[in-house]
């Protein structure tokens, strides 16, 4: 096998379309074999459609396009005790894991006058919690060899992304939580990192926002402005710092905060 990460085994949540689907094929054409999981139905709090089983099986084809092994299940990332139970079938069929990647997470948008109850615990509990419990059923395999956690964050776990105050909230929460995760797993080599991407064409956007950007609340459309002169990443280049995390090559890196962000938090 040749390959950036020939050899190992990585689990990928939200892996049916969107950036989850380019971690998982970008890991597969280094070598890497998957196992994949996605909620594949649409939630009541979020107003754009989420992913379809159909989704998920697209996403496993192309990486067994690249002649690897993929695994794939349907799961919500807040049931930990089904997650745990396709992560362990996951292992068991590929015969170990090296990684994870938390890609899983939704987005609502709303004023601070708008946003409801229902959308602050959906957001929290699959952007946070569903964090924790991809983390917390993915270590129980690495702890005796060590391995890779990485959790896919936003510049909006940096900086205070207005409009969309459960999801900025959320995204923070999994750096402390990456934070605290880095320090205790070290002793086990466990490296533990966040991702944060700028905007990237995932489907990922409610109409909403672009609503109260040019409608409501102009003054604020600077804040999500990045630096580059580009609107928005492609998906690829937010996989590619994921490769780099999974693989060897950062071996010691850990708690870090990557960017892949164009410069928007720089402003």
């Amino acid at each position: 096998m040749s390959g950036r990460v020939a050899g190992k085994r990585v689990l990928v949540t939200g892996a049916a379309r969107g950036m989850g689907r380019s971690h998982a094929v970008r890991l597969a054409e280094e070598g890497a074999d998957l196992i994949l999981i996605d909620i594949c139905r649409s939630l009541p709090e979020v107003e754009y459609p989420l992913s379809a089983e159909e989704d998920l099986e697209e996403t496993a084809r192309l990486v067994r396009e690249h002649g690897r092994v993929a695994v794939a299940h349907v799961v919500d990332v807040r049931d930990a005790d089904a997650l745990t139970a396709a992560v362990d079938d996951g292992v068991n069929q590929l015969g170990g894991l090296e990684a994870s990647v938390a890609n899983a997470g939704v987005l609502t948008a709303g004023t601070w006058s708008t946003t409801t109850s229902a959308q602050w615990r959906t957001v929290v509990d699959i952007n946070l919690i569903g964090t924790w419990n991809t983390c917390r059923a993915a270590i129980p395999h690495l702890v005796d060899r060590g391995g890779s956690l990485i959790n896919i964050s936003s510049v909006a776990g940096l900086k205070g992304s207005p409009l969309h105050t459960p999801y900025t909230a959320s995204k923070h929460g999994v750096v402390g939580l990456s934070r605290a995760l880095a320090n205790e797993l070290a002793a086990s080599h466990i490296r533990v990192n966040t991702v944060h991407p700028t905007g990237v064409p995932t489907g990922m956007r409610p109409d909403s926002l672009h609503t109260l950007l040019h409608d409501t609340r102009q003054d604020l459309g600077p804040i999500f402005q990045n630096a580059l002169p580009i609107v928005m990443a492609e998906a690829v280049d937010i996989s590619n710092a994921v490769l780099y995390l999974v693989s060897d090559e950062s071996r010691y890196v850990t708690g870090l905060e990557l960017k892949v962000d164009a410069g928007v938090t720089l402003r």
